[in-house]
């Protein structure tokens, strides 16, 4: 059976840990905070997906040259 610690915690302590992570890291989480917080986002990245599979976009190159 699952249990669940509850602690608060300040978003100062937060933001520092943040802070204290490895660049990729603190991006890799703040991908994944934003994902978990935000349908529109999610349904973004669906969009843009479908849209590269559907050849709906160009490339950097493609469109300014390379």
């Amino acid at each position: 059976m699952p249990t669940a610690v509850k602690m608060e915690v300040s978003p100062e302590t937060i933001i520092r840990a943040v802070k204290g992570m490895k660049k990729s890291a603190r991006q890799a989480f703040m991908e994944d905070l934003i994902a978990a917080t935000s349908p529109e986002y999610l349904q973004s990245i669906r969009d843009a997906r479908r849209d590269f599979k559907t050849g709906k976009v160009k490339s950097h190159g493609d469109v300014f040259g390379r």
